[in-house]
C-alpha cells in the first residue's frame, strides 16, 4: 500500500503542477491581462492563495503512517496548518466568487463555490473534533473526505485544461465541470477510505 499511496500523491503533485502552470501562471506575471478581471478582488487573492497552497501541499504528509508514528509533533503541527488553511481559503474563495458576480460571473458558480467551501469546512471541523477526542480512525476518515473536497479546486481546472474545454473559456461548461467535481467529492473520499480499510484488512492476518 505505501507504493500505491506514493503513486496517488505523485499524480496529485503532477495535477497541481499542471494547474499552476496552466491556470495560475498570471500570479508571477504582473502585466498579464487577466489582472484586469481580478482587479476588484486582487488583494483577497493573496491570503486565499497562500492559505490554500499551504493546506493542499502539506496535506499529503498527513496520510503517511510512518511520518505520523515517528514524528507525532510534526504531524500535529502540519494538521493545525491544514485546518487553519481550510478555514481561511474556503470562505475567502466563496467571497471572491461572490465579488466576481459583478464582473459577469453567474450566481450558480457562486453557489457551487459556497457549497464547496461549506463541505470542506464541515468535513475538516468534524475531523478535528474526532482528533481532539482521540478517535483516530474517524479522524483519518473525515480528513480524507476533507482533502477530497479541497482537491476540487485543482480537479475542475485539470479537466477543463486537458479536455480543451477552456479554450475558449465557456462559463456554462466550467459550471458543469465544477458542480460535477463538487458533487462527487465526498464519494471520492469515501472510496479512498474503503480502499484504505480493505488494504489494512489484508495486512492484519500477516501480523
Amino acid at each position: 500500500m505505501p507504493r500505491a499511496k506514493a503513486v496517488v500523491f505523485a499524480l496529485i503533485l503532477a495535477m497541481t503542477a499542471y494547474v499552476v502552470g496552466h491556470n495560475e501562471r498570471f500570479l508571477v506575471e504582473p502585466d498579464n491581462p487577466v489582472w484586469q478581471h481580478y482587479r476588484s478582488f486582487q488583494w483577497w487573492l493573496l491570503p486565499h492563495g497562500v492559505a490554500g497552497a499551504s493546506a493542499l501541499l502539506l496535506a499529503p504528509l498527513q496520510f503517511s503512517d510512518r511520518l505520523r508514528r515517528r514524528f507525532a509533533v510534526v504531524h500535529r503541527v502540519v494538521g493545525r496548518i491544514y485546518v487553519a488553511g481550510v478555514f481561511v481559503f474556503a470562505p475567502l474563495g466563496a467571497y471572491i466568487q461572490w465579488i466576481d458576480e459583478a464582473a459577469g460571473a453567474s450566481r450558480s458558480f457562486t453557489v457551487a463555490t459556497i457549497v464547496d467551501a461549506l463541505l470542506v469546512m464541515v468535513t475538516t471541523g468534524i475531523g478535528l473534533a474526532f482528533a481532539l477526542k482521540g478517535r483516530i480512525p474517524q479522524h483519518r476518515q473525515w480528513m480524507t473526505r476533507s482533502y477530497a473536497v479541497a482537491l476540487t479546486f485543482f480537479e475542475g481546472r485539470l479537466i477543463l485544461g486537458l479536455s480543451g474545454l477552456d479554450r475558449p473559456p465557456d462559463p456554462a461548461v466550467a459550471e458543469i465541470v465544477v458542480w460535477t467535481c463538487v458533487a462527487l467529492a465526498i464519494l471520492v473520499g469515501d472510496l479512498a477510505n474503503e480502499w484504505y480499510e480493505m488494504q489494512s484488512g489484508r495486512r492484519s492476518p500477516a501480523r
